[in-house]
């Protein structure tokens, strides 16, 4: 049986067709072979991620070129497949989504959108990435073959709860990824509490190939929050907090009635 390779536009079969079987199905080789993406080692521990996975990464990583291309992989290699990527705002979607149509041209494929939503990629297969902006009113109404909820830690609540139910019939992929914003939200809720169900990736600064010792040592020498949260993946307390989360937990706690 032959197979029709969308890169080179040409039917393969064969030796080449096992090739090209190989290269789709494993994300990695799709990533360095058709998307001209080399990912880290952490990096392709996303690619490979399965069901549920949650990245809690340092800034600067490449968090969303690497989800990016997941996205492409999907979309590429399931057809008729729909991808969700939802951020705090319809232009980080935006531009969540300009990282992935520069990875669908170097697949030799034509940028279009799919006539229904904005900021939408369509693929000759019949499957689509669909950029949402963080808002729950206009999230509604999906069903989703994967669920990109990228700077999480920063996306409402209600909107994660919202959107949840697209991935229920297709039974899909839900992936959370961020920098920590503190002790509070479903980002932190998931990554602390949310079972073993959830795959979780942490790469702090120092794990990060591209981010110079030089810098964090700078970063360091300051000594305050922001660098515990922004390079080192911290759920600190929240800026501006007067108690602390754990002292807020033990304050809610049951205790036993006193015999007086």
């Amino acid at each position: 049986m032959e197979i029709f390779d969308t890169t080179f536009g040409e039917r393969v079969s064969g030796d080449r067709k096992r090739t090209v079987v190989e290269e789709i199905g494993d994300a990695v080789a799709f990533a360095r072979e058709r998307l001209g993406f080399h990912p880290d080692e952490k990096q392709e521990m996303v690619l490979r991620g399965g069901r549920r996975v949650i990245v809690n990464c340092t800034r600067q990583w490449g968090k969303s070129t690497v989800t990016a291309a997941k996205a492409v992989h999907r979309a590429y290699s399931a057809a008729g497949s729909l991808t969700l990527v939802v951020t705090p705002s319809g232009r980080q979607s935006g531009e969540f989504l300009r990282k992935a149509e520069e990875f669908v041209r170097r697949l030799g494929i034509k940028v279009r959108g799919d006539g229904d939503n904005e900021i939408s990629i369509a693929f000759p297969n019949g499957s689509r990435i669909v950029g949402l902006p963080g808002n729950e009113a206009t999230a509604r109404g999906y069903s989703a073959s994967l669920l990109l909820i990228d700077e999480a830690a920063r996306v409402d609540d209600a909107l994660y709860r919202a959107m949840r139910p697209s991935l229920a019939v297709a039974n899909g992929d839900l992936w959370l990824t961020s920098t920590p914003y503190g002790k509070r939200g479903f980002f932190w809720g998931e990554w602390e509490h949310g079972g073993s169900e959830w795959e979780r990736i942490s790469v702090p600064a120092t794990e990060c190939p591209g981010i110079s010792a030089q810098l964090l040592a700078e970063e360091c020498a300051k000594g305050d929050e922001t660098y515990r949260r922004e390079y080192m993946c911290e759920f600190g307390d929240m800026e501006g907090a007067v108690f602390s989360r754990e002292s807020i937990e033990a304050a809610l706690q049951d205790f036993p009635a006193l015999d007086l």
